[in-house]
């Protein structure tokens, strides 16, 4: 049974994976929009930030990495919501394959697609000047948070791709989720902000990850961020992860 399951979610991922290479557009506009909200930011608003020794660049990195997940993830609801109104569901259910290989085939690829923009993104920092001093561990540890938060935000986008009734509906989710590192440490120290917005800043997920991911990068000891960065990235794993499951079973009983 396990052996069956790992092959269908391969053949069933590499579907996924195609329709990806065949419409570049996707990953082009997730990479689009960090790359110009950080080219701003460094270029326009960065003279007026003061971050202390540390170059803007640097200093917004961890944010605009954050903003390039919460961009993909989108495109999963969308993807998966197109399957299950053009009835290819339905077909998949009268053929002698693992269910639950679809909804990893959608979260696998997103895993994919979101790692090629990262990268792409953290190449275009390097020649707007980021620097790092973390080592190889510290680099680790920073693509397991990324990866992390990704499947975190992932799981997030199957509900709505299950449940939206329309094609907007199912990429709109997403943009609160864009919208929340800019009220955070991302951009901007949080004891600049009036007192409402700084309690909400320095208590939501963003920030956590944010100056876990900064302090990795800067080659500096993490500190308490780092445990409620992962238990906000664990806890909302296994929240999505148990809805949409229990959607998706529903929506084929």
């Amino acid at each position: 049974m396990t052996t069956h399951w790992f092959a269908d979610t391969a053949v069933l991922t590499g579907r996924s994976l195609r329709h990806i290479t065949r419409s570049l557009d996707t990953i082009l506009t997730t990479v689009i929009t960090p790359i110009a909200i950080m080219v701003m930011f460094v270029y326009v608003f960065g003279g007026a930030i003061d971050t202390g020794s540390v170059s803007y660049v640097d200093y917004m990195l961890p944010g605009v990495l954050l903003i390039t997940i919460a961009s993909g993830i989108s495109y999963t609801a969308v993807r998966l919501f197109a399957d299950m109104t053009g009835g290819l569901f339905e077909r998949f259910q009268s053929m002698p394959i693992a269910r639950s290989g679809v909804l990893w085939a959608h979260v696998l690829t997103s895993l994919v697609a979101n790692v090629l923009s990262l990268v792409v993104v953290v190449l275009v920092a390097l020649l707007m000047g980021f620097r790092s001093d973390a080592g190889v561990a510290a680099w680790l540890a920073v693509a397991g948070i990324l990866l992390l938060f990704t499947l975190a935000l992932t799981w997030l986008a199957v509900i709505p791709g299950l449940t939206a009734k329309s094609v907007d509906g199912a990429s709109a989710f997403a943009y609160p989720l864009i919208f929340l590192p800019f009220v955070s440490s991302a951009f901007a120290p949080t004891d600049t902000m009036p007192a409402a917005v700084r309690a909400f800043a320095e208590h939501q997920p963003a920030t956590s990850i944010v100056n876990t991911i900064r302090d990795l990068f800067a080659g500096q000891p993490v500190g308490g961020d780092v445990w409620v960065a992962l238990a906000w990235c664990a806890g909302l794993l296994v929240v999505a992860f148990g809805l949409a499951v229990l959607i998706y079973r529903r929506k084929l009983a």
